[in-house]
């Protein structure tokens, strides 16, 4: 069996008034999660045809990994912050 690392894209929707405040909140998980261990890529997007349109694009070394990233607390508190921010999930 090899090792095969975990693909993840995210997508968020942000609350039409809400796009700076969901960018900011979005941008500040970048730098701390790329010092994680594990992680290979964490990159955000942003869609240039609708700016409400976010997606994060990562690459994990392991589930294990990836399960202590979001279990962090460095991940769950601007979590807390995205109520009222986006849209819920289709």
């Amino acid at each position: 069996m090899t090792n095969q690392t975990i693909h993840v894209v995210a997508r968020f929707v942000a609350l039409p008034d809400k796009v700076e405040k969901l960018k900011a909140i979005l941008l500040g998980l970048i730098e701390p999660t790329r010092l994680e261990a594990g992680v290979i890529k964490y990159e955000l997007l942003q869609n240039q045809s609708d700016p409400t349109d976010f997606t994060f694009v990562e690459e994990w070394e392991s589930e294990a990994a990836l399960d202590t990233h979001l279990a962090s607390v460095r991940l769950q508190v601007p979590i807390a912050k995205l109520e009222g921010v986006i849209l819920p999930p289709a």
